[in-house]
């Protein structure tokens, strides 16, 4: 899809006032090795009847006038010289990357369905960073004008420097200053980095964590998706649906406690993805998840820290037992993965991560993240509220996204083998089956 984007203009865009000059260390969470990658966030906006270029000059100033409070966004994120494989921000206001480019070809329509292929939208954000530690701006932002007069908004930001809740906050302050509609609720809002409060501490005892422990590959799982071509899939699950699960989910087991709709759907994926592959019964399979842990730790984390907040939730079990507990045990192995984590089990990764390096396997895993209450189906930059909201490109791991105009709606997208997709989407859509 190269020839279908062209990219007119490449611009670094630094502070629009002084900034500290400094070097901010990272936190643990932040340095961990699973999470040295760019989130690249991907917004359609609709067509207007005139559209308005001058945007991009506007868009160009608010991400200025954003980087003031955000400044370590204009920095260049790198190894700490120690060498005990920390990371640091290096704040210079060398400035974050604006590219503005144009299809003739692509038009809203063509956001409707999923891509074709997991990267066929890869040139809607067209600096592609493989290593955020060689010196690339940790913030990537490219405006393209469609040809029906939509724009598409792409932006790349490097996972070690926020994770999802505080990147969606940036994004917001972004989008107020693109329309110059700041609050005084929201000149005044907290932009904290304050990364001391979870470094290591001494913990009391030596917690499990089954997110870290290496399990057997008794199929050939990683080679099969490396090697198998992975299909995109789009599927939303409106409220009645939502509610289905939740009914089955308590019907089908004797675990009656409230069940969330988080809960109950990521069992479902989970389940469904798993039924689709085909795997040994005896293959162990994980969910990994997300938990943000801002109000889970002792004191609380203060309003405003954008860093990564948030420890990879697990639930664990073998295929056999997976696909024939049916979804009621599934929703509670999701459940108590959440419910084990607190003050103590925090520090213990944080202890993990720090001192052995500790990482996620990729055997038997699906990943899941969720985007749906991120607040990205808000944003306006000046164009009205996106009519898409998804990721630049479709991975083998699971995004739970927003539906614009339909709050109580949830979209999964995953890229799934394309042996399994049709096995996948029928299982999926058919919870009873």
């Amino acid at each position: 899809m190269g020839s279908l984007v062209h990219v007119k203009e490449a611009t670094v865009i630094t502070p629009s006032d002084q900034t500290p000059s400094s070097v901010l260390s990272l936190s643990a969470l932040d340095s961990q090795l699973f999470l040295r990658f760019t989130i690249e966030y991907f917004l359609v906006y609709p067509p207007v009847s005139d559209p308005d270029y001058s945007l991009s000059g506007r868009l160009k100033s608010a991400l200025s006038r954003a980087l003031v409070p955000y400044f370590p966004f204009s920095g260049r994120v790198r190894e700490k010289p120690d060498g005990g494989g920390g990371l640091e921000v290096n704040c210079r206001g060398q400035g974050a990357l604006f590219l503005e480019a144009v299809s003739d070809i692509l038009t809203c329509l063509d956001f409707q369905k999923p891509p074709r292929h997991v990267t066929s939208w890869r040139k809607l954000l067209s600096l592609h960073v493989i290593d955020v530690l060689a010196g690339a701006p940790p913030l990537v932002v490219q405006l393209t004008w469609l040809r029906d007069g939509g724009a598409a908004l792409a932006v790349g930001v490097n996972h070690c420097v926020s994770d999802g809740i505080g990147s969606a906050e940036f994004l917001t302050l972004f989008a107020e200053l693109s329309k110059d509609s700041l609050s005084q609720t929201e000149l005044r809002r907290k932009h904290l980095w304050d990364r001391q409060l979870l470094m290591p501490s001494p913990t009391r005892d030596s917690l499990s964590h089954p997110e870290f422990n290496r399990v057997p590959d008794l199929c050939g799982f990683i080679n099969r998706f490396n090697a198998e071509r992975l299909v995109p899939t789009s599927v939303v699950f409106e409220r009645q649906k939502l509610n289905e699960l939740k009914k089955l989910a308590s019907r089908l087991g004797e675990f009656n406690s409230k069940h969330t709709s988080f809960e109950v759907l990521s069992a479902h994926i989970w389940r469904s993805w798993a039924r689709s592959l085909n795997l040994p019964s005896n293959q162990i399979l994980k969910l990994l998840f997300s938990i943000n842990i801002r109000d889970r730790v002792k004191p609380s984390l203060p309003s405003g820290f954008y860093g990564n907040a948030f420890v990879v939730g697990c639930a664990q079990t073998t295929v056999k037992d997976l696909t024939e507990k049916g979804l009621s045990y599934a929703t509670m192995l999701v459940k108590q993965a959440k419910e084990r984590v607190g003050d103590d089990y925090v520090k213990s990764v944080v202890e993990a991560v720090s001192n052995e390096r500790a990482s996620p396997d990729s055997v038997g895993v699906l990943i899941l993240s969720q985007w749906s209450r991120l607040g990205l189906e808000k944003l306006d930059f000046g164009f009205g509220k996106p009519v898409h909201i998804g990721s630049v490109c479709c991975d083998r791991y699971c995004l739970l996204l927003p539906v614009p105009e339909r709050s109580d709606a949830v979209k999964v997208m995953v890229a799934v083998p394309s042996s399994a997709v049709d096995t996948y989407e029928n299982l999926v859509t058919s919870p009873n089956a």
